[in-house]
């Protein structure tokens, strides 16, 4: 018998913009390979991955997420302390200038906490005041037991 794994395929747009559109061939923020997970069966919490790449010459930091199918949404890094994994809440997250950030299982991620549906809509918000909507098509949750 193997081991728990879960698959999640998320489609979203290829990009997003932030601030102003310009001349540059580029939009000033990416973000791609989303991934939202399926809560576990009884539990009412999921997590969301990507990649955030920023293609401008100054840094942009993330204040919040929110989505309107879930209570909360927290940014949140695991690693390990003396040997033993912990979770703990970020209050921010910066994407320097002209690079990429990736929130993945075992680093940096989002925790989708009590969800009353299926996330359709992410909501970055920037300490800029600026906000981009991501909206995300259906999730596929794939079990090997």
């Amino acid at each position: 018998m193997s081991s728990l794994k879960s698959l999640i395929v998320t489609v979203l747009v290829a990009c997003v913009y932030l601030g102003a559109c310009s001349g540059d061939t580029l939009p000033p923020l990416i973000a791609s390979n989303i991934e939202i997970t399926q809560a576990m069966p009884g539990r009412k919490m999921s997590a969301g991955y990507l990649d955030l790449t920023n293609n401008t010459d100054i840094a942009i930091s993330i204040s919040s997420v929110v989505s309107p199918q879930f209570k909360s949404v927290e940014m949140h890094e695991s690693l390990l302390e003396n040997g033993v994994a912990k979770m703990r809440s970020i209050p921010g997250l910066s994407i320097p200038a002209n690079s990429t950030v990736t929130l993945k299982r075992g680093g940096k991620h989002l925790m989708l906490m009590q969800a009353n549906g299926s996330a359709e809509q992410i909501t970055l918000n920037f300490l800029s005041g600026d906000t981009i909507l991501l909206a995300v098509q259906a999730s596929i949750l794939v079990r090997n037991n």
